[in-house]
């Protein structure tokens, strides 16, 4: 019955927590691995405690662009704030599907629900004149000058590897969808948003949006969602050891 859990809690994956490390990323190892995460978060369901869910994207947007820029002879090349809603809808369905399947066979009738969030940005954020995000493959010294030449985008040398396109990251201000994700909560449904720290848009003057290349921190997004849904806990899953608070 909607409204009747003991606490609301919000629930980050990690992009990782879908595509392990050495793992290759088809969908067959993904899903599997996302079955065993559910498995885990529907315990928290069956304590009684209503979940909201949103997760990383990095390991599947970095392959989704790779993908773009390697076929860009036959098909144009998409944007990052459209790989990243790519990755949004791919990610979001395969956890919405596999949370939904398990409590079926639970005997559960709770819907998983992901809704395509965009999140807006400020264009005064401090983020668009200093980006540090990097993504995509990587360039030689002498592509990354062509590049930047021809389009204008930031490059620098990443650890020694070769030369990276970088991106800003700004912070997340309000998402489009939260009426939506509020209104799917309230009806009783498990809701999976803000995928990736959502797409990055800004809102124009007449009150429409446009997106924007930016990579939005995947955390800062969970703070805030947490936030938005009066949530009583925010847990952030990694498989990072030791992660610590108010580091340095």
């Amino acid at each position: 019955i909607p409204g009747m859990f003991e606490m609301r809690v919000v629930i980050a994956l990690g992009g990782n927590a879908l595509l392990q490390r050495g793992q290759k990323g088809t969908w067959e190892t993904q899903a599997a691995n996302m079955d065993a995460t559910a498995e885990a978060l529907l315990k928290i369901h069956e304590g009684g405690h209503e979940v909201v869910l949103t997760h990383g994207n990095g390991p599947q947007v970095g392959a989704i662009k790779l993908q773009n820029e390697a076929a860009a002879h036959v098909s144009p090349d998409m944007p990052l704030f459209v790989c990243g809603a790519m990755s949004q809808g791919m990610i979001g369905f395969m956890m919405a599907q596999s949370i939904t399947n398990q409590l079926r066979l639970k005997g559960d009738d709770t819907i998983a629900s992901c809704i395509v969030t965009q999140t807006i940005v400020s264009p005064e954020d401090p983020a668009f004149q200093n980006p540090t995000k990097p993504i995509g493959r990587f360039y030689t010294a002498e592509e990354a000058q062509e590049v930047m030449a021809t389009t204008g985008k930031t490059m620098k040398e990443d650890a020694g590897r070769g030369y990276r396109i970088i991106v800003p990251s700004p912070t997340p201000i309000d998402f489009v969808e939260l009426p939506a994700i509020k209104a799917l909560l309230a009806a009783g449904q498990m809701v999976v948003s803000s995928g990736g720290g959502g797409i990055p848009v800004l809102k124009k003057a007449d009150g429409t949006f446009e997106g924007v290349d930016a990579v939005i921190d995947k955390d800062l997004s969970a703070n805030y969602l947490a936030q938005c849904v009066a949530a009583d806990r925010l847990v952030i899953l990694t498989d990072v050891p030791f992660a610590c608070i108010n580091y340095n």
